[in-house]
């Protein structure tokens, strides 16, 4: 589909540079000024970005939900706080002992 009329550029090509940033860098911030640089193009009219913001939003969120741990792999954070708790509990504290007694 023809995303903008004034570059001449489909959603084909937004999609495959929005997966060629993300394989470079999962967690880096695709705006549509660096789709539009890796492309040698600038917005020239603008009226195509909301679609290429819509577009970016859906590759990125498909591809970290493929890129997901199974459920099984994933720590929930309750259950890391308990581990820790128990692993404090044996462990002497910088505090005065039971049977010290101040001055």
């Amino acid at each position: 589909m023809l995303v903008c009329q004034c570059n001449m550029i489909t959603s084909r090509e937004i999609e495959d540079i929005v997966l060629e940033l993300l394989k470079a860098d999962p967690w880096q911030l695709v705006v549509p000024a660096k789709v539009y640089a890796e492309l040698n193009r600038r917005a020239k009219c603008s009226g195509c970005v909301p679609n290429v913001v819509d577009i970016i939003v859906r590759v990125t969120e498909n591809y970290h939900a493929q890129q997901a741990h199974p459920p099984a792999e994933l720590v929930s954070l309750q259950s890391g706080l308990e581990k820790l708790k128990k692993q404090r509990i044996g462990v002497r504290r910088e505090r005065r002992s039971t049977g010290h007694r101040a001055a």
